[in-house]
């Protein structure tokens, strides 16, 4: 069950950092979680909610920027914010190219670090909406029935009803009620938003006869 009460990570092999952090993180009211390993976080069960992953570079075993790997392998969403006490400009570098917020060096501003971890639960935030309203339009594209499909096409392709209907070999009416079934199972406002929608979903108009 997801929740939108935000989670802040913590993976560092220092058990007072980690201690140290997680009363930073409570004294403004967010839910932690720690661990001394990349495994540790790996195989733990985590909540489905939005937070962010504070990840120490060095780690015993698999490294902060293996962990990101393994992450990114996933097609996890969850934003990181590195830290390290051996930081160099190359390592950082890899860290944000592959997608961290914030690279910070130990010592850092705790309110650095809170700066960071604000901006990267937001951004979470934002991606789950994002994520949960495709996976939305995907159960509406997949309500339609395979004829709906053709004519829905032909209407993101900006055909009239009556190119649609000789397209399909039916009647314009037809085609008129089955366009209204589209709408309306879509939830589009309008021929435009129609469009908006396609293309969130990666559905590409088809070639006209005769085009090209």
């Amino acid at each position: 069950m997801s929740s939108d009460a935000p989670v802040v990570f913590i993976v560092d092999d220092d058990e007072g950092f980690r201690d140290a952090l997680r009363r930073l993180m409570s004294s403004i009211g967010l839910a932690v979680q720690v661990f001394p390993t990349a495994q540790a976080f790996l195989t733990a069960s985590r909540p489905d909610a939005p937070g962010c992953l504070v990840l120490d570079v060095r780690l015993p075993g698999l490294s902060g920027l293996d962990l990101q790997r393994e992450l990114a392998a996933v097609d996890a969403s969850l934003p990181i914010i590195f830290l390290t006490g051996y930081g160099d400009i190359p390592m950082s570098v890899r860290a944000m190219k592959a997608g961290a917020v914030e690279f910070l060096t130990k010592p850092f501003r705790e309110q650095d670090l809170l700066d960071a971890i604000r901006h990267a639960i937001d951004r979470h935030r934002v991606v789950r909406a994002e994520r949960r309203e495709l996976v939305e339009l995907r159960h509406r594209y997949d309500s339609l029935t395979p004829r709906e499909r053709d004519v829905m096409a032909g209407v993101i392709a900006g055909l009239l009803n009556k190119q649609i209907a000789a397209e399909l070999g039916t009647s314009e009416v037809t085609v008129k009620e089955q366009r209204g079934h589209v709408m309306h199972k879509m939830q589009a406002g309008s021929v435009a938003e129609l469009v908006r929608t396609a293309a969130r979903l990666g559905i590409v108009p088809a070639a006209r006869r005769g085009d090209g």
